[in-house]
């Protein structure tokens, strides 16, 4: 339900929420619905369920005993701001977050509506970060709903990378994570997208993260971009022995 974790913009991750339903082409080939069936397949008791959401109200206080500071994705099994998540339950995980203030938590939704429409009920304390999923220029919507809300940090996840995205507005966006889909299945991105949208960050001073280019074999294609790789953060945040931490 927690633990290290091997995706490159984070480092541990924490699941008081497993499974979901799709609602856009980025979910196509998920990730996290391969696992879960995967894991209930082992017998792995918190995926009994396998892909079907289940709220887990016995790991909700994991980060009160994690007392190293760690960078935590919430919900990589999931998405706190599915429809069938209790608003009651999404007020637990916060108060769990605001409470473990020397961790930073990020949270990514493709449900920004319901987090607009919900997010002045929660407190925004500088240490959660949260971001929205846009695959494609039809859903870049969600990142005006990401605009309108409290959080210290805002960024976008453009991955999987399913078409060109121009024009992006980043107004108010803190950060940009790109990366291509991996696993069976996966659909190509193409190197002229993500030059672009590196371009754009660059010009509109937006730090710029390329996660990968994905593939069957995404450590055969690896995540070097015109011969590096682009590791770079929201410049409210330092590095401080290894641990991403906000500058209050």
């Amino acid at each position: 339900m927690a633990g290290k974790t091997k995706i490159e913009w984070t480092g541990s991750t924490w699941n008081p929420v497993t499974g979901c339903i799709k609602i856009s082409p980025g979910c196509k080939n998920c990730y996290a619905e391969r696992m879960a069936k995967r894991l209930q397949a082992m017998g792995q008791p918190n995926y009994s369920n396998g892909f079907k959401l289940t709220l887990h109200d016995h790991v909700l206080e994991l980060p009160l005993k994690w007392k190293k500071p760690q960078t935590i994705f919430v919900n990589s099994m999931s998405d706190l701001f599915l429809k069938g998540v209790p608003t009651e339950f999404i007020k637990k995980v916060f108060e769990v977050m605001n409470r473990a203030d020397w961790h930073t938590f990020q949270i990514l939704t493709k449900r920004a509506d319901r987090l607009d429409s919900l997010s002045r009920l929660f407190s925004w304390t500088p240490n959660i970060w949260m971001g929205v999923t846009v695959e494609n220029e039809d859903y870049v919507s969600r990142i005006d709903h990401l605009r309108k809300i409290g959080s210290f940090i805002k960024f976008l996840s453009l991955e999987p990378l399913l078409a060109p995205i121009s024009n992006l507005n980043l107004e108010e966006i803190d950060w940009v994570i790109v990366g291509g889909e991996s696993g069976p299945g996966a659909r190509t991105i193409k190197l002229e997208w993500v030059l672009d949208i590196r371009d754009q960050c660059k010009r509109a001073g937006v730090p710029f993260f390329f996660k990968q280019w994905g593939g069957i074999n995404k450590k055969k294609t690896g995540r070097e971009l015109e011969g590096r790789t682009w590791d770079e953060l929201p410049r409210k945040v330092t590095k401080c022995g290894g641990i991403q931490r906000s500058l209050y």
